[in-house]
This record gives C-alpha cells, structure tokens and sequence, in this order.
C-alpha cells in the first residue's frame, strides 16, 4: 500500500501554506439522501481546489536546484492553479499546458499566480504529451497531476484532516478523474482505520478509470465528454488504478444530468459553489446510486470549486426548467394591435412573471397576418403551470398537441 508516513510528512511540509478546510454536517442533502452527510470543503481551499495540497507537496520536496529549473504541468486547471501558486511561492518558473476548451476562469486563475500559460490539445491527454515534450526541451521539471508519489501524499492530507474531525465515519466518498486523490485519501483512510468504506466516483462521460477498476487491468478511452472538466481524463493511469485496486471498497459513475443537479443543490440549499468534478459525490447520494449507505455517516469531499459561470448559468437555467419553476411556450397570436396586450394580461391574472419574449411575423410556416410569440414565464411549480397552460388552451392561445 501506499506508505502513511509519507502523507503525514507532506501534512507537515503544507500546513502553512494549505488551508484545513471546513468540514460540517449538511442538512438538507441529509435529509434528502437519508444519509448522514459530512462535507469537506476543498472548494473553499486557497486556490479553490485540493490540487494546491499535492502541487505544493510536490515542489517543497524538490532539492534547490531542481526548483531553480523551473517546472511544468498539463492540467484542465485546478491542478495548473496548484503549481502556479506553489510556484510563486518558491518564486521559480511555471509553464502550464492547458487543454483548448478550459474554461477562462480556470486559465485566468493560473496567470494570476504568474504562470505562463500554453493552449495546446483537445483534452488532458493531449496536453500532457505536449508538456513532457516542452518540458524535456527547456529543462523543467515535470509536476504530473496525480502519477507521482509526492502529489498523491499530499492529497491524501484530506483524509486526514477528515480523520481528525470524524471518529465515527463509516464511508468516504471521493472524486475521481485521475486518480490521484482517491489514492492518497484511501491510502490514510485505510492505513488509519481500515473499516471506514472508501467510494469512488467518475463522470459517467470520461470512464476509463471505472471500466479499469472493473476490469482490474488498465483499459483506456477513446475519447471523454463530460461537464466535469476537472475529472475528465482519457486514459487510465496503472499506478494510480494499483492504489485503487488496494484500497477502494466501491466505484460508481454519474452522468452529467445528475452531476447538473449535484451543483444546483449545492448552490441553493447548502450555499455552496462547487464545479462538476467536486459534485459527483453529492450527485451519487442525491440520485440513490449508494443505497447501502442509509443511516450511515459519510465524508464527501467537494474536491473543487472552480466552475465557469457560463455552465454555471446554463445549469441554473436548466435546473429551474426542470423544477417546474420557470417555463417557455409558443403561442400563435393574429399580428394586429392589442393582441399581445390581451395575451400579457391574461399571464399577469394567472401571476405568471414574463421573463423573456420574442415576436416573430417572418416565419415561413407562419399564415399572413399571424405571428408568433416565444415567451419565457417565470411560475411557482407544477400546479401554477398547468394552470397557465390550461388557460392559455381554453382561451385558444395553445394547440392541444402541446404538453
């Protein structure tokens, strides 16, 4: 097994640069899950993710000279935030190779911390080949976001951070991408009490490390898509999937849909803003994909909070659409004074808050004289809407094809 020595001296090594993030009980997603659920707040950590833990862990333990060359890294950005901040810190020089479709906040993040930043790659994949190459070519010291030893002990201070809190955990639910944290926190947990079940979860879009540990022999992907950017990692790491095949009792996936709801409860019933990859756990529990875990208490970790607020709003807008708590329909008005008028006042008798609308007269399928109006209704629920739309059918605004 990985050595827990190695994770108490990276515990020592970080402790003054690393936040000991908060970890407190959660109520609403407990009493949702039917589980009693701990949160570990990595998305409140120093550089908004658990990375900075293993990147700083990784660039103390290099000698002088090592760290005088310079380092780089290929990360879809949490990790690239680790190193440019540990980097800084020692005041030496970081290249991060980030894959095309980051999102800005995460590129924005790294060159605040004074990194410089290459795009290079369609994925992290793609990206790591390209950094090992640059970094052979100018010398620098390569920081692998979770196949090294010393980056893997930093993450696993996580576990025992938990540890110290929780003396009666009986599961511990983690993210995985690479693998690297799971690792390290299984690692501590086991090493420490080995009772205590360890859980893993994957985007259901990037499965390589699901399907491997499945397998038990390293199978990689051919291609990931998943709006969990910070585990969607094409192929499986062995060292990483040794650890697991170790020391993880359970693995599971999520898809996106249910990683979309992972975030928006946490955004509005625990006042938290967590990206994809740090949701999936909450995502599992809310979705009844660990049954087995009814009654138990369990450590989630929220390994990250660095979302891009474009998702972050089309989540949000997906979210309310399907909670019955915002609306859109198309009506077919005769295109003449008033009607609009007519319509919009029937929607303020049914309070129904007009959000958006949109008037068209010029589509080909339209007859002449009609128009058509997209409107987006903001509603109180299910029964407030069927209200609307029943309404709307017995004043003639709506076909009966629509539902």
């Amino acid at each position: 097994m990985f050595p827990l020595e190695k994770i108490r001296q990276a515990q020592q090594r970080i402790k003054d640069v690393v936040v000991n993030t908060p970890f407190s009980y959660a109520p609403f997603l407990s009493e949702q899950s039917g589980v009693n659920v701990y949160l570990k707040k990595e998305n409140l950590q120093t550089t908004g993710a658990f990375k900075l833990r293993g990147a700083f862990n990784k660039i103390a333990s290099l000698s002088d000279a090592e760290r005088a060359k310079g380092v780089v890294a290929a990360s879809a950005g949490n990790h690239a935030q680790g190193v440019a901040y540990s980097a800084q810190h020692f005041g030496i020089r970081a290249v991060i190779v980030m894959p095309d479709s980051t999102p800005l906040t995460k590129i924005n993040g790294v060159r605040h911390f004074g990194a410089e930043v290459i795009l290079e790659g369609s994925n992290y994949d793609e990206a790591y080949a390209f950094a090992t190459n640059y970094g052979e070519d100018n010398g620098l010291v390569f920081v692998h976001p979770f196949q090294d030893e010393e980056v893997i002990a930093g993450q696993g201070t996580i576990a025992l951070e938990i540890l110290e809190s929780a003396t009666d955990l009986d599961a511990i639910i983690v993210p995985v991408g690479g693998g690297g944290l799971i690792s390290g926190i299984a690692a501590a947990i086991k090493g420490i009490n080995p009772k205590i079940e360890v859980i893993g979860v994957s985007a259901a879009g990037a499965p390589a490390l699901k399907n491997s540990f499945d397998a038990k022999t390293a199978i990689d992907s051919l291609s990931v898509r998943t709006i969990a950017d910070g585990i969607a990692v094409r192929d499986c790491s062995p060292i990483t999937l040794d650890y697991m095949l170790e020391s993880v009792d359970t693995f599971i996936s999520v898809d996106d849909n249910e990683i979309a709801s992972g975030i928006l409860f946490l955004l509005e019933k625990q006042k938290l803003v967590v990206e994809g990859a740090g949701a999936v756990g909450v995502a599992a529990l809310l979705h009844k994909k660990l049954p087995h875990l009814a009654g138990k208490n369990v450590a989630v970790v929220l390994s990250g909070g660095n979302v891009d607020v474009t998702l972050l709003s089309v989540i949000i807008e997906k979210g309310l659409i399907k909670s019955n708590r915002k609306i859109k329909l198309t009506v077919t008005l005769v295109d003449k004074p008033g009607s609009l008028m007519l319509l919009t006042e029937l929607l303020r008798d049914l309070n129904a808050n007009i959000v958006h609308i949109a008037y068209d007269r010029t589509s080909t399928d339209l007859d002449y004289g009609d128009a058509n109006v997209t409107i987006h209704l903001e509603t109180k629920g299910e029964e407030h809407q069927k209200q609307i739309v029943k309404t709307l059918h017995d004043n003639g605004y709506l076909s009966n094809e629509f539902h």
